[in-house]
């Protein structure tokens, strides 16, 4: 079986910038890490995209395109980073797995966006693209979301089970591995989305750097129970989320710490409730994403869930570089016309492989 020199990238709704890894993978047991690093978005950039939420797939205005463009580019520049970095060519790599950045996702509706220019990256880097990962999860009756499922069982291969993989982005969601590798998958609810917004609004800082704001604060019981009173808590799984699906004014009157406070208790106990829908105990939960950088977070999990919870990092694992591997590992799977979800994890009929090959020209 081929395996693949293959770089994945992975802007998330958490809008920190771009994610880059590379990895050799036949897209399935074969996987070896080889580089990573990550390119922050700048300051202008991130406002821009904000400014795309709720853009539809078919409806992109000339203002969406050209931040799409930027995008692209931003992306272009950080894989010819990693490439300097390690001294290799474009023809050094046989593909690139390309995930865009989100901007609205309502499968109930029929669609999901995540923009970026798959042409564009495949001219400017020399390097064939694998982008539009969910479409046809969608397009097939799926949520599109979460993907990343068949590469975290991958992972578990040689772990203690039945586990949990929580990925803590700007939305939250889990991987349950059982003991015989079967997955279960769902977006939990709300990650660092909400907790950034709030801090950006409340002190110009992109996010609560270590939980520090939350942990100064005290949690508004009363509103934290408005908040799970959310219809999609009583929703069975397999579901998904928009980055905007939690968005309200019904905390606008709390201080900045109150209000860190409130909202990282929002994540923990929306996660803490995910644990219904499994059909064993984890032994473990490996923590994932940003939101591993959270001690309040990551504290009061581990207070909510009774088992070890542990950031991916202890496993010899980078916590930031997954979901980009995954990208990478899905983009082989693409091109090798394996399944990218399952009826488990999306909530899809039957498998269903994903994605769209740019060629370079």
């Amino acid at each position: 079986m081929k395996i693949y020199k293959v770089i994945g990238l992975m802007s998330g709704t958490s809008l920190d910038g771009v994610d880059v890894a590379l990895l050799e993978t036949d897209g399935d047991s074969h996987i070896t890490r080889e580089a990573f690093l990550s390119v922050p978005y700048d300051a202008s950039l991130r406002a821009d995209i904000r400014a795309c939420f709720g853009a539809l797939p078919d409806k992109l205005d000339d203002k969406a395109k050209t931040v799409a463009r930027g995008l692209t580019e931003v992306h272009a520049r950080a894989v010819q980073k990693l490439l300097a970095e390690r001294s290799l060519a474009a023809n050094d790599i046989d593909l690139i797995g390309f995930h865009g950045q989100t901007v609205s996702h309502a499968p109930d509706k029929g669609y999901t966006c995540q923009i970026g220019d798959g042409n564009l990256l495949a001219e400017m880097t020399g390097i064939q693209v694998v982008s539009d990962f969910r479409t046809a999860d969608v397009k097939a009756g799926g949520q599109g979301a979460p993907l990343v499922p068949i590469y975290h069982q991958a992972l578990a291969d040689t772990l203690e089970k039945p586990l949990v993989f929580l990925n803590i982005g700007g939305v939250a969601n889990v991987t349950y591995v059982g003991e015989n590798g079967e997955l279960i998958a769902f977006d939990t609810g709300p990650g660092n989305a909400l907790i950034d917004d709030w801090m950006l609004k409340k002190t110009g800082q992109p996010c609560d750097n270590g939980g520090k704001t939350a942990l100064s604060g005290k949690t508004d019981a009363a509103l934290l129970e408005q908040l799970l009173a959310h219809p999609f808590f009583a929703t069975e799984p397999p579901k998904s989320l928009d980055r905007g699906a939690f968005e309200s004014e019904a905390w606008k009157h709390l201080d900045a710490a109150d209000g860190a406070a409130t909202l990282a208790s929002f994540t923990v106990e929306s996660i803490a409730r995910a644990a219904r829908h499994f059909p064993a105990r984890p032994k473990q939960w490996i923590v994932a994403g940003g939101g591993r950088h959270n001690a309040f977070l990551m504290q009061k999990l581990q207070e909510k869930l009774g088992v070890p919870v542990r950031s991916i990092d202890e496993l010899g694992l980078n916590g930031d570089a997954t979901e980009a591997e995954a990208f990478a590992y899905l983009a082989v799977r693409s091109v090798r016309g394996l399944p990218l979800s399952f009826p488990m994890t999306t909530g899809v009929p039957e498998p269903v492989t994903g994605g769209r090959l740019h060629k370079c020209r």
